[in-house]
């Protein structure tokens, strides 16, 4: 199943070690997702990885986050963006997730921070936007 992972789910699973991010990206290397990613995307996991200050409590250091992600990107399939949606997202920092879902024909983007796409300008009805546990559920049934 296509999916588009938000840099807080992968902050997530870094941090928290047990909970639901981990479960997707198990899911992940089990193939049993399918993630894509943009330079966007990929710019944005980078600029997060090198934030010390957030990464104080995390039981993994920089060189493992590092592999961590090595790997990650090792099962994403990088999609170029040649459409911007504009006006969508209040937050415009999040639109090229929208953009990038579209773009790969995902079916849903996994984030902790549903709210800030419920109030689109534009809708794709065809993307579903899920946190961990609702996506977890989604590919249980396999629909």
């Amino acid at each position: 199943m296509k999916c588009i992972v938000d840099t807080n789910v992968l902050v997530s699973a870094l941090l928290g070690g047990k909970g639901l991010s981990n479960v997707i990206f198990l899911q992940i290397f089990s193939e049993n997702l399918s993630p894509f990613i943009s330079p966007a995307l990929l710019f944005e996991y980078l600029d997060v990885l090198q934030r010390d200050d957030l990464w104080a409590s995390s039981v993994f250091d920089k060189r493992q986050r590092d592999r961590f992600l090595d790997a990650y990107l090792s099962y994403c399939e990088m999609k170029s963006i040649y459409y911007r949606w504009r006006p969508n997202l209040r937050d415009e920092s999040d639109n090229h997730l929208i953009e990038l879902a579209v773009a790969a024909q995902a079916r849903m983007i996994i984030t902790y921070n549903v709210r800030d796409f419920q109030r689109a300008d534009l809708t794709f009805g065809e993307v579903l936007i899920l946190p961990p546990h609702d996506a977890l559920q989604l590919l249980k049934k396999g629909t």
